[in-house]
């Protein structure tokens, strides 16, 4: 359960997390500029586990939030911030090929590899940036919730290169939406390889449908 900051081959920024729960899902944009300056002053490797320069925890993400000045959400309040994100969010990625969906009082958003990275490849395609800066302009006007990003593989391949590469989609995803003005505290990052498949990894169609990133976006309840 611990990050740690390593230098890998992969040009992306941070830190990166042996952590492999299912953990807290956040979304709380704001400028940070303690966290964010940690972060691009990394000399490069994949941006994984907890984010907030406090604790490599989820009470260290919740303390960072506070002491940014973030409010934790209660009650009925909870259900109707999440709605009105989820229009948001709809309408912004409405024909882009994201998908909405709904938990209880989390959203999934999630990103096919076809629409967003190139064949074996963690570099973001240029095609997706448009969707994901729309992302961001969500994520920046509604702080008071957390996000999870988390990268999926397909079968095919060796299991620690398929973990290596969902991490590596994930720590890219991640780092676009930094950039973006998001607030890094709020962010958990890490991959499941190929463990968590939501279809079958008989068919091409499965597999298209396995490899992807997603977003879960919860509530900041503190």
């Amino acid at each position: 359960m611990h990050a740690k900051l390593i230098v890998t081959g992969v040009s992306v920024i941070a830190l990166l997390g042996a952590c492999t729960t299912t953990d807290p899902y956040s979304s709380t944009p704001r400028r940070n500029n303690t966290g964010t300056g940690a972060i691009a002053g990394a000399l490069g490797g994949a941006l994984l586990g907890y984010l907030t320069n406090t604790s490599n925890s989820e009470e260290g993400r919740k303390n960072a939030l506070i002491g940014a000045g973030i409010g934790a959400l209660g009650g009925a309040a909870v259900g109707a911030y999440m709605d009105r994100q989820q229009r948001e969010l709809e309408a912004e990625l409405s024909g882009s090929g994201v998908g909405v969906a709904r938990q209880g009082d989390n959203l999934v958003l999630r990103m096919p590899s076809d629409v967003t990275f190139a064949s074996n490849q963690a570099s973001i395609s240029p095609r997706f940036n448009a969707t994901l800066d729309d992302v961001a302009a969500v994520l920046n006007r509604y702080d008071q919730s957390v996000i999870d990003i988390i990268g999926h593989a397909d079968s095919d391949g060796a299991d620690d290169y398929n973990l290596n590469l969902s991490r590596q989609r994930a720590s890219s995803v991640a780092q676009y939406l930094v950039n973006r003005n998001v607030l890094a505290d709020r962010l958990y990052v890490d991959g499941r390889g190929e463990s968590q498949p939501v279809a079958t990894n008989a068919t091409a169609e499965g597999k298209a449908q396995n490899r992807r990133v997603e977003i879960v976006i919860r509530p900041f309840r503190g």
